[in-house]
């Protein structure tokens, strides 16, 4: 402990960790069917700033295009999904709040 900090558990024990994985692999990566709303509309914001920059290469696009209308379907589904459940919360005559059943 020369700078006054107690040594990290891996050290003090002579262990050898591996790096972390990363938490999240990029967007892209990821099946669209995988991903939240919110990282697939992120993607989607990006792909329709690079297409509207006019800067990509022909096939670029159309395939940035593809994938935005993946994402764009995805994003539908995700908001009709939230939007069911939603509609399924009921106030009994108490007052309190419940959920019926969506199917």
């Amino acid at each position: 402990m020369p700078d006054g900090k107690p040594p990290e558990p891996a050290k003090a024990a002579g262990v050898v960790q591996a790096p972390a994985p990363a938490k999240t692999l990029p967007a892209k990566a990821l099946d669209v069917s995988q991903m939240s709303f919110e990282d697939a509309l992120g993607e989607l914001e990006q792909i329709v700033r690079g297409l509207e920059g006019g800067q990509q290469k022909l096939e670029d696009a159309i395939v940035a295009y593809e994938r935005g209308a993946a994402l764009r379907r995805h994003c539908e589904a995700k908001l009709a999904e939230a939007e069911a459940r939603v509609a399924a919360i009921v106030e009994h005559a108490d007052g309190s709040l419940g959920t019926r059943s969506v199917d």
